[in-house]
């Protein structure tokens, strides 16, 4: 098949370009800044030449959009939902004037969309959105509010020969440098890795290999359309997330950290406190539903095998080829 990838030079783009290709795809890559072979410009908002990739492709997965691992400034907000909506709306607009048009259409969204919450898990027929829990920053909300537009933009556009679907991601984790298990690995060895803010916030997370295949997988079901959570079956708090990734290190302590070090923490690490502090409790009721069976399913087994591979050297997927 070929497949387009708008905005795949990130973590997650990298994870889906290095298995895809091993396992035989064309895979075009649609980025600001081309450099490799299968790279091809775009600007992320207006339409252009790079059009042509999506004519005659099989499959897009658009993963475009401004990075959250930021300050959640004013401008960052707007950034983050400009060049979402933007991207959606203009790969939308190159679909629908395709002669031939992709048969599938995967849109990134993320699982940030649903409520702050430790009651009950989110699925994607019960899940409570979030934007109007009580005690919670305002800018939490205007997340959510970018999410609902994320995939509105992708709603909303007219592609009668393209099924749609909106990967509502959980944290992808992988040993590459830079993403999450990066970040929360690198803590746990300096023996920070304890509980934050008493730690009983959800953690909801999906092995990479589990996300690839679940992307593959919703490649060949051609009756799945609309959101699907892409996450595993077994949140869990954060407490124990960080238990059971310091087992898997051989780190034998970490130590808690308040809210107020959070936010401390969170400043030296130019991000922000809602990546620690809210409660992701999500599952993936229709994949399970649809029969996706998860070769992770579990943290504590997921966070060995990750470890491994960080100590092996190997950040692909085994079957990949060598990034490097």
């Amino acid at each position: 098949m070929k497949i387009v990838i708008p905005g795949g030079t990130g973590q997650v783009g990298g994870i889906l370009r290095r298995a895809l290709t091993a396992a035989g795809h064309e895979v075009v890559v649609l980025t600001r800044r081309p450099v490799r072979d299968g790279d091809v410009r775009w600007d992320g908002k207006t339409p252009g030449p790079w059009a042509e990739a999506l004519d005659g492709s099989d499959v897009v997965i658009n993963l475009a959009g401004r990075s959250v691992s930021c300050r959640y400034t004013a401008a960052n907000l707007q950034a983050m939902m400009d060049s979402r909506v933007d991207s959606t709306r203009v790969v939308g607009e190159a679909i629908a004037a395709a002669g031939r048009p992709p048969r599938v259409w995967l849109q990134m969204s993320t699982a940030t969309l649903y409520a702050h919450r430790f009651d009950a898990p989110n699925d994607e027929a019960t899940g409570v959105l979030g934007g109007t829990e009580p005690g919670v920053p305002d800018h939490w909300a205007y997340s959510v509010e970018i999410t609902t537009s994320w995939e509105r933009a992708q709603e909303q556009a007219e592609t009668p020969h393209t099924r749609k679907v909106a990967l509502r991601s959980a944290m992808v984790m992988s040993p590459d440098r830079g993403g999450a298990f990066d970040v929360l690995l690198w803590l746990a060895r300096l023996g920070l890795g304890g509980p934050v803010a008493g730690g009983a916030q959800y953690v909801s997370w999906i092995h990479d290999g589990d996300f690839v295949r679940a992307v593959e997988f919703l490649i060949g079901r051609d009756d799945l359309t609309g959101p699907v959570n892409l996450a595993a079956p077994a949140p869990l708090p954060q407490r124990a997330f960080m238990r059971a990734l310091r087992a898997a290190r051989g780190v034998p302590v970490g130590l808690p950290a308040t809210k107020w070090m959070a936010e401390l923490g969170a400043f030296a690490l130019r991000s922000d406190t809602e990546l620690l502090l809210k409660s992701r409790r999500v599952v993936p009721g229709r994949l399970l539903e649809a029969g996706f069976a998860f070769d992770h399913p579990q943290w504590p087994e997921a966070a060995d095998d990750l470890v491994r591979r960080v100590r092996g050297g190997r950040t692909f997927l085994r079957g990949e080829q060598s990034p490097g």
